[in-house]
């Protein structure tokens, strides 16, 4: 047995001994200067997907953790939190300045290199790469892809071992589609058959050797989770009809090739799925409801031995984090101080080969706050 089959086998024992998480508390943290009030302006920005405060986004191995933060003029700042907790500002040279604009840290890999995207004072979007010591590499779809209008550009989401990257550019016509970019600077646009949008997911979807998961809707507005192999090769994703009624979304890729993500039935209420070799297998919380519009479970990333991470939603529609083991055990993750209202409550993000997980949680006045659960 090799060393890394016998840590792969030590941290599976250990994610599934029983009591062995359910002690864990969320350590809550704010990036400093971080505002702590919501506004319009920060929950729209960044196509909507951020929100208002501080929102850890991507966790590594080695326990550093980035996302971002608005400030208390409503612009937007990328941070790396050190495994001793120190947190770091990151603003990409060319960012604006105004409210809404500013830099967004998606993905860190092993290697300490932060992927993100910034959005400079004409309001448009740049990819980036960040390496350790601080230098800021831009990353922009050739021509003709980019478009040249507001709210256009590249999206840069991703980021493996190898530095090759992915995520999305914005048309002229407002229309998204994905692209990778390889270590050796090789660009490569895409879209499904029948896609009208095309957007690889965020932080954990692109594999060591290329692949990239995601989803993109038709033109009937369902959405259809996508698997683009190296060779350029997609395939699409569908969860089981009776289960994926408004669509279905990849989420999340590990190492091994098990893809995590959720589907939502027409009842909109989502159900997670792992697939494994082309098998879907469905799961629940326990915790979560299956009948309230707007409830169900999702999941949001799947590391190396298999644990998946994300969220259920309760009757009165309030998040909750959970960790589910390769057992299909269930631990529920609640911030101390997430609100207790209908779209409030604690929202992981990414877990890592140790099981951590790096994600927030929403507080009464709608505002994000980071927490780190290890």
């Amino acid at each position: 047995m090799t060393v890394k089959e016998e840590a792969r086998l030590f941290v599976m024992t250990l994610l599934s001994v029983p009591g062995v998480a359910q002690w864990r508390t969320p350590t809550e943290f704010d990036a400093p200067g971080a505002s702590k009030e919501y506004s319009s302006v920060c929950a729209n920005a960044f196509l909507g997907f951020l929100g208002c405060g501080t929102t850890p986004l991507a966790n590594n191995d080695l326990g550093a953790v980035v996302g971002v933060y608005s400030d208390t003029k409503v612009v937007l700042h990328g941070f790396l939190r050190g495994p001793d907790g120190r947190i770091l500002p990151l603003d990409a040279p060319n960012a604006g300045s105004q409210p809404g604009q500013g830099t967004a840290a998606y993905a860190i890999n092993d290697l300490g290199v932060i992927a993100g995207t910034f959005q400079d004072s004409s309001n448009i979007y740049h990819g980036f790469l960040r390496y350790p010591g601080g230098f800021f590499e831009t990353i922009d779809a050739p021509s003709p892809y980019p478009g040249s209008g507001a709210q256009q550009g590249t999206l840069v989401t991703n980021v493996n071992l190898e530095g090759a990257v992915a995520g999305s550019y914005i048309d002229s016509t407002g229309m998204n589609h994905g692209f990778v970019l390889s270590r050796d600077k090789k660009f490569a646009s895409f879209d499904p058959t029948g896609s009208v949008f095309t957007y690889p997911c965020e932080e954990t979807c692109l594999a060591q050797d290329g692949t990239v998961v995601g989803f993109f809707a038709d033109s009937s507005g369902t959405a259809h989770g996508f698997l683009r192999e190296p060779d350029g090769n997609i395939l699409t994703l569908d969860a089981p009809p009776a289960l994926s009624g408004l669509g279905t979304v990849a989420a999340s890729i590990n190492p091994e090739g098990a893809i995590t993500g959720y589907s939502v039935d027409s009842g909109n209420v989502a159900h997670g799925f792992v697939l494994i070799r082309g098998s879907f297998a469905m799961y629940e919380d326990p915790k979560a409801s299956t009948t309230t519009n707007g409830a169900g479970t999702a999941g949001f990333s799947i590391n190396i031995v298999g644990a998946i991470t994300g969220a259920y939603w309760d009757a009165s529609l309030v998040a909750h984090g959970f960790e589910r083991d390769v057992f299909g055990n269930f631990v529920s993750i609640n911030a101390p101080d997430a609100g207790t209202g209908a779209g409030q409550g604690t929202r992981p993000s990414t877990n890592n080969a140790w099981g951590a997980v790096a994600g927030w949680y929403i507080d009464a006045k709608g505002v994000n706050h980071g927490f780190i659960w290890e």
